[in-house]
């Protein structure tokens, strides 16, 4: 980056604003992209923001975005990192906006059951300041620690108890964004409205490529009255699924439903269950007598489609350790290239996308592992969480780690399923949208694109499939 956009946007935003040293602009390489982390790995040479932007108010984004439109200079926003399918990945002609220094709780609002933050805010940390009055957010994705309330609307997220509680776009109430031309936009003002299409939606997945988010505001829930765990044994994939579909069918809602294929029950929980062929988990909660009459109804339903009662302690230790995962230079330093993809299908569709995935990664040179896991639940179909593993030598890892996705992605769109449940597209799953939004749909994403940022300045390269 020219050293006078540098020295202007420092007479504009103020010295302390515009970072350029040498340590922060390296830990704003990428995010939590695998293949980023492996490049960074094996010694590969990576991009770097020209400068980066550590505003603590919107009003300064609004003056960032302003110059940066007139000026036609890149810029990329960035919450806490978290993101996995490359959706950070700047050079140095990119303004990077680290929306980690927006941290404020702006309101708590315990009669409306409404809480709005800074769009930088720490999820954990936006988590228990409601739960110490008694609310939930409701929202539990993995990496609740170490994402951003803003990098969930950005992204699309989904949580852990989302059968229940919804995903991102279920729980969010308004959002403040500043387009690219510098305006800043309240989109949501009354708990429902039919003022014309939803323009939220304009914002939420759209992943720093529309705008910049700066502020959420979530409608809440009170927190459970009681909770209770279950688990059943599977004899296999498709009994498990079928379990859960008559199990949402009679509009029972376990906040947590997690069936997990033999496979993954041998490597997540040998202790507990080295013989079954799968395992259904789920946990429920809310008032005391729904939650019974729920875990009575359910384990009658699973019975009868075929499940196992197992011991629930199963699901109680699954509950303390979701959220420990190892890191993926741990991966590559045991000559593995691994990752995690996650689809959604109709009911009707989900068996054939399961076994031609697992089929299609089966025929990768050198995998050792190949299985799934369901995790998200809905009354028209479920998703598949896909885990793959790879041995390789370190020069040939990426193209292994490619390998897997183009055969999940691949395998999945010809059997009918959705290519992206809830981790978004970033930059990986770009080649891939024409399966979901058809060819129309990549031309209506690209007008919109055009509409709302003329001077294409907002996250170059990320989700939007070039011309």
């Amino acid at each position: 980056m020219l050293d006078t956009t540098i020295d202007a946007l420092r007479d504009l935003l103020g010295d302390e604003l515009v970072r350029t040293d040498a340590d922060l602009l390296a830990t704003r390489r990428h995010d939590y992209w695998a293949a980023s982390h492996l490049r960074e790995w094996r010694g590969e040479p990576m991009g770097e923001p020209g400068c980066v932007v550590r505003p603590t108010a919107p009003e300064q984004v609004q003056e960032l975005l302003r110059y940066a439109s007139r000026q036609r200079i890149a810029v990329m926003p960035f919450g806490l990192g978290s993101g996995v399918c490359g959706g950070v990945l700047p050079n140095d002609d990119v303004v990077l906006l680290d929306l980690s220094t927006m941290t404020r709780t702006r309101r708590i609002d315990e009669h409306d059951l409404l809480a709005t933050f800074d769009a930088g805010k720490n999820g954990l940390e936006a988590e228990e300041e409601v739960a110490a009055r008694g609310l939930t957010i409701g929202h539990w994705p993995q990496s609740i620690a170490v994402s951003s309330v803003g990098g969930w609307v950005s992204t699309r997220a989904s949580g852990q108890f989302s059968t229940a509680y919804g995903n991102i776009e279920d729980l969010v109430y308004s959002i403040e964004a500043v387009l690219p031309n510098g305006d800043l936009v309240h989109l949501g003002t009354a708990p429902r409205a039919a003022a014309g299409p939803d323009l939220r939606h304009v914002v939420m997945g759209a992943e720093g490529t529309m705008g910049v988010v700066t502020g959420v505001t979530f409608s809440l829930r009170r927190q459970p009255e009681v909770r209770r765990c279950t688990a059943f044994a599977a004899p296999d994939m498709p009994t498990g699924i079928e379990a859960q579909r008559r199990i949402i069918g009679a509009d029972w809602r376990p906040p947590v439903m997690r069936l997990y294929d033999h496979s993954e029950v041998r490597r997540n929980f040998p202790d507990h269950v080295v013989d079954t062929s799968g395992a259904l988990l789920m946990v429920h909660e809310g008032p005391a007598v729904r939650v019974e009459a729920e875990v009575g109804d359910v384990t009658r339903i699973a019975t009868a489609s075929g499940l196992t009662p197992m011991d629930a302690s199963v699901t109680e230790e699954w509950l303390t350790k979701r959220n420990h995962v190892p890191t993926w230079s741990d991966f590559f330093e045991m000559g593995a290239v691994v990752d995690t993809i996650e689809i959604s299908a109709p009911w009707s569709r989900i068996d054939a996308v399961y076994d031609a995935v697992l089929a299609s990664l089966g025929e990768v040179p050198g995998i050792v592992n190949a299985s799934a896991h369901s995790s998200h639940v809905y009354r028209s179909g479920i998703n598949l969480y896909f885990s793959f593993a790879v041995l390789a030598e370190p020069e040939e890892m990426e193209a292994r780690y490619f390998e897997c996705w183009h055969r999940t992605m691949e395998a999945t769109a010809a059997n009918g399923g959705g290519i992206a449940h809830h981790h978004g597209s970033g930059r990986l799953r770009v080649p891939y949208l024409h399966h979901d939004l058809g060819a129309a749909g990549i031309d209506l994403l690209r007008t919109l694109k055009r509409a709302v940022d003329p001077a294409g300045i907002m996250n170059p390269g990320n989700l939007i499939p070039p011309a």
